[in-house]
């Protein structure tokens, strides 16, 4: 076994959008395994939107990551030294790998997988955390009833394809957004959304409202917010008395730093969104998954038959080596991927 390892450590604090200066791809010694640990060889990464977060020194629901420290994410890979019981080296497993090729840790934060069942990448997307996410936020959440109208920003991401698929498989109509033809195209011929509309050809909050308006001539129900920005104020006065909005995400703030908190804008719509929560008696909540793990057996059980029986499809941006790893999260941010973005380390 080599002497050494990769990894991508936070180099700097971005201020605004990352940049490639805020990584740094370096070269460390090899751990080896404690009592009760085991060494994976990283062979897939997540990117998911939450790290931006992390990279800044905010209050948050999560400790931001220390400078120097190694990029925090999921990952699955395979063992290569153990010394833990019940954990072999050749077994697949997921954890909190980091932006590395190998990672060292206790057996008991990491999960066994099964790649006979199902490819490893799928435990980072479809059956794992964002799909997760988007079944958990809807169902508990979004309390969809057949009949109802939904929509979704973000669509043909691993939350939203999720949260469109369930919507429909119970009866909803789905009205998805995403950034290009392409993407909307994915979202209806694909995910089966009936509607997607493209938000970059919408200059603002109130273009956005009339296009929406045109395909939800009863209202929106449930809006699951991923993006914020001009998607929100477009939907936000379409919500029908007793809507639902399932809070996930704000990605088209989060590179103004402290997680969306930063963000300004040019006037204060406040008490406007004040008045339109309580006039429409709306459900608003906010969610963390971490907070939700009791559920994720739920989430197997319901998703994983319809998964196996090609009821559920999912779509993976797979991005070749580590060093990649920046570039593909930069673009993630801005809207470049085209499914749940990976990176392939091993």
């Amino acid at each position: 076994m080599t002497e050494t390892m990769q990894r991508i450590a936070l180099a700097r604090r971005p201020m605004g959008a990352p940049v490639d200066d805020d990584f740094l791809l370096e070269n460390i010694p090899m751990p080896t395994p404690a009592e009760g640990e085991v060494l994976v060889k990283v062979h897939y990464m997540s990117l998911d939107p939450y790290m931006r977060g992390r990279m800044d020194d905010a209050k948050s629901y999560a400790n931001p990551a220390p400078l120097g420290g190694t990029m925090e994410g999921g990952g699955v890979g395979q063992i290569v030294a153990s010394n833990a019981a019940d954990y072999a080296v050749g077994d697949y497993v997921f954890g909190m790998l980091g932006w590395a090729s190998h990672a060292c840790l206790k057996a008991k934060e990491l999960q066994k997988l099964n790649p006979k069942l199902a490819p490893i990448t799928t435990a980072l997307g479809v059956l794992g955390m964002p799909g997760f996410t988007g079944w958990y936020g809807l169902i508990e959440l979004g309390r969809p009833k057949a009949g109802e109208t939904l929509v979704v920003a973000a669509a043909t991401g691993p939350v939203g394809s999720m949260v469109g698929q369930v919507a429909k498989a119970r009866g909803l109509r789905t009205v998805g957004i995403a950034g290009g033809a392409k993407k909307c195209a994915l979202a209806v011929d694909k995910f089966g959304f009936d509607v997607c509309l493209d938000h970059t050809k919408y200059a603002d909050g109130k273009a956005m409202r009339a296009a929406i308006a045109e395909h939800c001539p009863k209202g929106v129900d449930i809006y699951f917010e991923n993006v914020a920005g001009k998607i929100f104020e477009g939907v936000l006065p379409l919500m029908n008395v007793g809507g639902r909005i399932p809070l996930c995400g704000l990605i088209s703030w989060y590179n103004a730093g402290a997680l969306g908190a930063n963000a300004g804008g040019e006037k204060d719509n406040l008490p406007k969104l004040w008045r339109t929560i309580l006039v429409n008696r709306l459900s608003v909540n906010g969610f963390i998954i971490s907070d939700h793990w009791d559920r994720y057996g739920d989430f197997l059980r319901d998703v994983g038959p319809m998964l196996a029986k090609g009821q559920i499809a999912y779509q993976e941006d797979i991005t070749e080596g580590l060093e990649n790893a920046p570039r593909a999260f930069m673009g993630l941010l801005t809207g470049e991927n085209f499914g749940k973005q990976i990176v392939k380390v091993n």
